[in-house]
C-alpha cells in the first residue's frame, strides 16, 4: 500500500498540471470566439487589437465602435458567462457529489430560485436598508433555499436509488415554486412597471447588463470555487460511497459538507445576483464531462469548470444571433439543451433501476 499512495499521487498531480495546460488556451479561444461573433461579425485579428491595446497599450488603428463594442460590450459579458458556467457547473458536480443523486442541480433544487428571491428583495423591496449587498442577499436566499429543500426531502423519507431522486427533484419543485411565488409577489408589491419588465426579463437570465465592474465579482467567486473543489476532490470521491464510507475514510463528513455547500450556494448566489436564473448548467455538464474524463473528481472538476465555461459562452453567442435583431435570454438556450438532457438521464436512471 505505501508503494500504491506516492503513485496515485504522482498521478493525481500530472492530471492537475494537464488541466493546467488545457484550459488557459482553450478558454482564450472561447473568449475571442464569444467577443467576435454576434449581431455584427468583428474580425479576429480586430478582437486581438483591441486586447493588444487595451492590455499592453500596442497602439493598433482600431475603429473606436468596434473596439467599444469588443471592449465595453462583448469581451465583459464573455468573460461573465465563462465564469458563471464554470460556477453553476461545479456547483452541479458538488451537490450530486454530496446528495448520491444525479439530479442534483442548484436550478432543480432551488437555490437558484432563492437567490433570485434574495436578490430581488434586496433591490426592489430594500430589505436592509441599504446595509445589505445585493450578492447577500441573493446568498441569504440561496442557503434558506436549500435548508428548505433538504428538510422537506429528509421529512418525506429519502429512500434510495431513483426514489431518493424523485424525492429530493420533488422537494426541489417545491421550494422554487415557492420562492418564485415569492419573488413574483414581491415585484407586484414594489416594482413599478418598468422595473417588473426588466427584472422578469433578468430573471430568465440575462447577459445584457453585465460590465466589467461584474468581471471583479465574478472571477474571484469562481475562482474560489475551483480552488475549493480541488482542495476537497478526495472528499468527494469519497461522499459517492456515502456518508458513512467518506467518515471511514477519515473525510471530516459535517465540516466538508457544510464548506462544499456553502460553496455551492456562494457561487450560484454571486451569479444569479449578476445574470438572474439560468438553468441546467449543473445538471447537463458534469454529465457530459463523466462521460468524457470519468468519475475521479481530480479530472471531473477542472473539466466541467471548462466546459461549463465554453458551453455558456457558445449560449450567450447563440442567444445574441438565434433571431436577427433580438437578443434571447440565455435561460432559454440552456433550458433548450437541457431539457432533452434532463429527460435523458431519467430515462437512463429507470433502465439502470
Amino acid at each position: 500500500m505505501s508503494d500504491v499512495l506516492p503513485v496515485t499521487g504522482r498521478r493525481a498531480l500530472r492530471t492537475r498540471w494537464h488541466w493546467g495546460w488545457i484550459a488557459p488556451p482553450v478558454l482564450f479561444v472561447a473568449l475571442i470566439v464569444g467577443a467576435a461573433i454576434g449581431e455584427t461579425a468583428i474580425p479576429v485579428t480586430t478582437v486581438l487589437q483591441v486586447l493588444g491595446n487595451k492590455l499592453f497599450g500596442l497602439g493598433y488603428a482600431v475603429d473606436r465602435i468596434d473596439a467599444g463594442i469588443v471592449w465595453e460590450y462583448r469581451l465583459s459579458r464573455a468573460v461573465v458567462a465563462a465564469c458563471c458556467g464554470a460556477g453553476l457547473a461545479l456547483s452541479g458536480v458538488v451537490l450530486q457529489a454530496l446528495l448520491r443523486n444525479a439530479l442534483a442541480d442548484p436550478y432543480l433544487l432551488g437555490i437558484s430560485a432563492g437567490a433570485s428571491t434574495g436578490a430581488v428583495a434586496v433591490t426592489v423591496a430594500g430589505v436592509g436598508a441599504g446595509a445589505v449587498t445585493l450578492s447577500a442577499g441573493a446568498f441569504a436566499g440561496a442557503a434558506l433555499a436549500f435548508v428548505m429543500v433538504a428538510a422537506l426531502a429528509r421529512a418525506a423519507g429519502g429512500g434510495t436509488g431513483m426514489r431518493a431522486a424523485g424525492v429530493i427533484v420533488l422537494a426541489g419543485i417545491a421550494g422554487s415554486q415557492l420562492f418564485n411565488a415569492l419573488t413574483a409577489f414581491i415585484i407586484a408589491k414594489s416594482a413599478n412597471a418598468e422595473q417588473a419588465r426588466g427584472i422578469m426579463f433578468w430573471l430568465m437570465g440575462n447577459l445584457s447588463g453585465v460590465r466589467w465592474e461584474d468581471v471583479i465579482v465574478a472571477i474571484p467567486a469562481v475562482a474560489l470555487a475551483v480552488l475549493t473543489c480541488l482542495w476537497h476532490v478526495r472528499a468527494l470521491d469519497a461522499f459517492t460511497f456515502g456518508t458513512d464510507s467518506a467518515a471511514s475514510l477519515g473525510v471530516a463528513v459535517r465540516r466538508v459538507q457544510v464548506t462544499l455547500i456553502g460553496i455551492a450556494a456562494l457561487v450560484t448566489a454571486a451569479m444569479v445576483s449578476m445574470v438572474g436564473s439560468i438553468g441546467f448548467v449543473g445538471l447537463v455538464i458534469p454529465h457530459a464531462m463523466r462521460f468524457v474524463v470519468g468519475v475521479r473528481h481530480g479530472r471531473l472538476v477542472p473539466a466541467s469548470a471548462l466546459a461549463g465555461a465554453v458551453f455558456l459562452i457558445a449560449c450567450d453567442v447563440i442567444s445574441r444571433i438565434l433571431v436577427p435583431g433580438q437578443v434571447l435570454p440565455i435561460g432559454v438556450i440552456t433550458a433548450l439543451v437541457g431539457a432533452p438532457a434532463f429527460a435523458l438521464i431519467l430515462i437512463r436512471g429507470r433502465t439502470a433501476r
